[in-house]
């Protein structure tokens, strides 16, 4: 079995990849799709992932709306077509994606996307929740053999079996994302506790493509060991758009990135205990406690249990010794202001 592996994208196994969907955040403005790019890369992500869409190709005018959203659109595949870029456009904006340090994807929703993609040098493919019940596509993507993530949010346990069997036959590198189709989704539809599932029962990278709308989910999912965060991004949530409320801004995306590197890096150094404590022992002697005396005692005080407590700093002698030190008598007077010492003792 070949199974996607961070690797495959130019990370280390122990980060977290985090692809930054502005799908159709643009409202087909070109000029708009490349100032996320600028967005985007400005924020940390590891890739920019659109939607390419070809009306004619995908949708008919039978198509219902998910959300009647717009009032300009008088079909949902007039909105599709509206979304639309010529292949010269496509160039263009992974071109400038990949200047920007940005990895290039877009989801692709017809063979005829999918050969446009190909045409600039897409090194990798999202499939879309709903394009797993499109065997057409589907089996014209498999067959590239690129690195493939599946999107989970409409598939149950048996589909994604079905799925991830067609990708083994054919040596398709892979990884699943857990989704919930659910705009805005609630904590209760994040579905964090299948990552760990995927990734027992596949044996591939898993990740989150996060609906929530919020950057909670994606940390959450970092802490439990995701390859891969999925965010759809808008540059304010009033913005016009399908989207827009399971969306963050690029601000937060920002948040996300340092948030995930943070985590990420805390999970991958120091697991034991003691290595994590063996560095502190000046802050023992700091906050820690010696002997010294509660009263303050003449020379040839007999000293008893009673007489003696702790006080900082962890310098002196320290509470093990304590009977080492009770039957002993003082050389001189001691006071209270400073720690018991040996060469106080007789």
């Amino acid at each position: 079995m070949i199974n996607l592996k961070p690797s495959h994208l130019g990370l280390l196994d122990n980060s977290c990849y985090i692809i930054a969907e502005v799908a159709q955040a643009h409202d087909g403005s070109l000029g708009l799709a490349h100032a996320y790019i600028d967005a985007i890369a400005d924020a940390g992500a590891d890739a920019v992932k659109f939607q390419t869409h070809i009306a004619k190709a995908e949708s008919t005018l039978d198509e219902p709306w998910r959300v009647k959203f717009s009032l300009q659109d008088k079909s949902r595949y007039d909105y599709w077509k509206r979304m639309e870029f010529s292949d010269e456009q496509w160039f263009e904006l992974a071109n400038h994606s990949r200047s920007r340090g940005l990895d290039f994807w877009s989801s692709p929703f017809s063979i005829e996307a999918a050969i446009i993609l190909e045409k600039i040098g897409i090194k990798q493919w999202k499939i879309g929740s709903g394009e797993i019940y499109n065997p057409i596509l589907l089996d014209y993507l498999l067959d590239t053999q690129l690195p493939i993530l599946f999107s989970s949010g409409m598939s149950s346990v048996a589909d994604l079996d079905n799925v991830i069997d067609q990708a083994v036959k054919k040596s398709t590198p892979f990884g699943i994302f857990q989704c919930s189709s659910s705009y805005p989704a609630p904590p209760e539809l994040w579905g964090l506790e299948v990552l760990s599932s995927f990734r027992k029962r596949y044996n591939c990278p898993v990740g989150l493509s996060d609906h929530s709308g919020n950057i909670y989910a994606g940390l959450a999912a970092t802490t439990l060991g995701a390859d891969f965060i999925e965010v759809h991004v808008t540059f304010d949530k009033k913005m016009f758009g399908p989207d827009t409320s399971s969306s963050i801004t690029i601000n937060e995306l920002k948040q996300l990135v340092t948030g995930s590197k943070l985590i990420k890096s805390s999970l991958n150094n120091k697991d034991d205990k003691d290595i994590l404590v063996s560095d502190t022992s000046n802050l023992k002697k700091t906050f820690g406690r010696s002997l010294a005396l509660v009263s303050g005692l003449p020379a040839g005080s007999k000293l008893s249990k009673k007489d003696l407590t702790l006080k900082k700093p962890g310098t002196g002698i320290l509470y093990d010794d304590i009977n080492k030190v009770i039957g002993r008598s003082l050389k001189t007077h001691k006071g209270i202001d400073k720690l018991l010492t040996w060469d106080d003792l007789e």
